[in-house]
């Protein structure tokens, strides 16, 4: 046994011996007790290793949501989309040192572009060229930003900066998360019947290709209204996507893959009359092609 062990065992015994001589208590309670004390300070300790196990489980668990694509507020793009917003110079009307542009155009949601003066704000987006918008959605979050979440955001697009037009105005309660922008003015938005459903009824995916798209070499976001008439304004990110043609063509060929396997086999026409239309499907005159041999 190490010195200092024999001289705290000496140290224990001779208190104990002083205080069961004083009447004050007996030995065996006081051993009890420090027996007990000891026994409560393993379950005490015990009881912190549990609760700290559920604590990181926990914060393993909100990991494991922020990582998940298939959650709401994932920022991945839709399956068939492309984000095209780094094809354009963004502008904001007034913005407070460091929440500007470089804010808002962060890739983490904690960031986010905050105006500084009187409304409307207006959050300008210029195309160095004509781009086809399919997709737009803006971040929205009430919990964080209360008095300075938009409730009324107008949408505009255009040629130029002085020949915008509205194509959606939309309005929200308490909005938390990705909003998608209304494109029922821009075109219709019909239902594709080889679109699959989820188990809420919307699509889980979209032929883009059978959807409108929105021309436009200038896009504007224009925040009308705050939440609890709130001066300035938070925007926490803005997407803009276009059609992904490589997925198009990979969808078009897995449905007429499985149409081909339900239809019956087509007759193909020979000869003289196919040579009468070429790739471009322009019908050439007959004095064009190839005499046939007779």
């Amino acid at each position: 046994m190490p010195t200092s062990t024999r001289r705290q065992a000496r140290f224990r015994g001779q208190r104990i011996s002083e205080l069961s001589s004083a009447g004050a208590i007996s030995e065996d309670s006081l051993l009890q007790g420090t027996e007990d004390v000891h026994i409560g300070h393993g379950e005490d300790e015990e009881e912190d290793d549990i609760d700290q196990d559920e604590e990181e489980g926990d914060e393993e668990d909100e990991d494991e949501i922020l990582d998940d694509p298939t959650q709401p507020n994932a920022p991945f793009p839709p399956p068939g989309l492309k984000e095209i917003s780094s094809l354009a110079s963004w502008t904001v009307s007034t913005a407070k040192p460091g929440s500007g542009v470089a804010a808002l155009r962060s890739p983490s949601l904690a960031h986010f572009w905050q105006s500084d003066g009187p409304q409307p704000h207006l959050l300008s987006i210029h195309f160095f060229k004509l781009v086809s918008i399919a997709h737009m959605r803006v971040f929205l979050d009430f919990e964080s930003d209360e008095s300075y979440t938009p409730t009324k955001i107008q949408f505009l697009a255009g040629y130029g900066a002085h020949d915008v037009q509205e194509f959606a105005e939309m309005s929200f309660e308490q909005p938390t998360g990705w909003v998608d922008v209304d494109f029922s003015n821009v075109g219709p938005i019909l239902q594709d019947e080889d679109e699959q459903l989820d188990a809420f009824g919307n699509a889980a995916e979209i032929d883009w290709s059978k959807r409108s798209v929105l021309k436009a070499f200038v896009v504007q976001v224009r925040i009308l209204e705050n939440h609890q008439n709130g001066k300035d304004t938070h925007l926490r990110a803005v997407q803009i996507f276009a059609r992904d043609e490589a997925q198009s063509v990979r969808r078009e060929e897995r449905v007429l893959g499985n149409r081909s396997a339900n239809t019956l086999p087509v007759r193909s026409v020979t000869g003289g009359a196919a040579r009468l239309k070429e790739s471009n499907n322009i019908k050439m005159a007959e004095w064009m092609v190839e005499p046939d041999l007779r």
